[in-house]
């Protein structure tokens, strides 16, 4: 059985305020693109191991045992007689760039293991187990435009719709730690909410739909901020860094061809938004 974890990007991202614990709220939207990893899981000839992982695609840093699709099988191992598998794994969102691509993959496994075994799980259900693999891995469960609050785990559903755009995601050689990000971000209300601003055309986010994070991860690797720029020289309506980094996306209107861009040594994705 195979399936297709897809990326997101969010429109707008705002550090509200730290909490007690340390963590941070904030305010986001979710958006679903599809920029696809490729998740198949068989039964296993071998009965000495629970699960094999078989990884390939884009290189993703770590043991293999970490992985999050790992996490995902030994969470619902802990609960159900879950035989022995094999576990393929094709990379092509990469890591290390506000898409939640781990995260996609952590909670289609659980949706896959679901169904390839009969679990019986409700959305609920894969909901609370995929928050325990990280904050925002339950979004992938429903897998819809989504606002998304509290430490990036708090949900609620929105109308919102992007058929027709043409997004174009840029992902330069750079790690941004997120740690680092959150560490430089002095948090602060959004004058204009983040809800009223996105009920608006795309056309008019330009001025008013704000990552708190670029302002310091900009200045730290001016060449993200160099692609932004360069994605609205070429027409974008729109364009963010997506989460803490490293990638950026321009949206462009619909009916609108894309011109030649090149970002050299950078990961380049486009398609249309269904």
């Amino acid at each position: 059985m195979i399936t297709f974890p897809n990326a997101k990007i969010n429109l707008g991202l705002n550090i509200t305020e730290k909490r007690a614990d340390g963590y941070h709220n904030l305010e986001t939207v979710f958006y679903p693109v599809p920029l696809e990893d490729a998740l198949e899981i068989t039964l296993s000839k071998s009965k000495e191991v629970p699960f094999t992982l078989h990884p390939s695609g884009i290189s993703v840093a770590g043991e293999l045992n970490d992985n999050l699709v790992v996490k995902a099988y030994l969470l619902l191992a802990e609960v159900f007689d879950l035989p022995p598998i094999d576990i393929y794994l094709y990379k092509a969102i990469p890591s290390g760039a506000g898409l939640g691509g781990g995260s996609a993959d952590a909670a289609f496994m659980l949706k896959l293991l679901n169904n390839k075994f009969q679990l019986n799980l409700s959305t609920e259900k894969l909901e609370e187990y995929a928050s325990r693999l990280g904050a925002d891995c339950a979004f992938f469960i429903q897998n819809r435009p989504t606002f998304a609050e509290g430490i990036g785990d708090l949900f609620s559903p929105i109308q919102l719709s992007l058929k027709g755009y043409e997004v174009v995601i840029v992902k330069p050689p750079i790690f941004v730690s997120t740690r680092e990000a959150f560490s430089l971000i002095t948090p602060c209300k959004p004058k204009i909410t983040l809800s009223e601003i996105i009920s608006r055309p795309p056309t008019e986010w330009k001025e008013l739909l704000e990552n708190d994070f670029e302002k310091s991860v900009f200045a730290l690797y001016p060449t993200i901020r160099k692609i932004k720029s360069e994605l609205y020289s070429k027409g974008a309506v729109y364009s963010a860094m997506s989460g803490s980094g490293a990638s950026v996306y321009g949206l462009f209107a619909p009916k609108t061809p894309l011109p030649e861009m090149e970002f050299s040594n950078s990961f380049y994705f486009h398609t249309c938004l269904d």
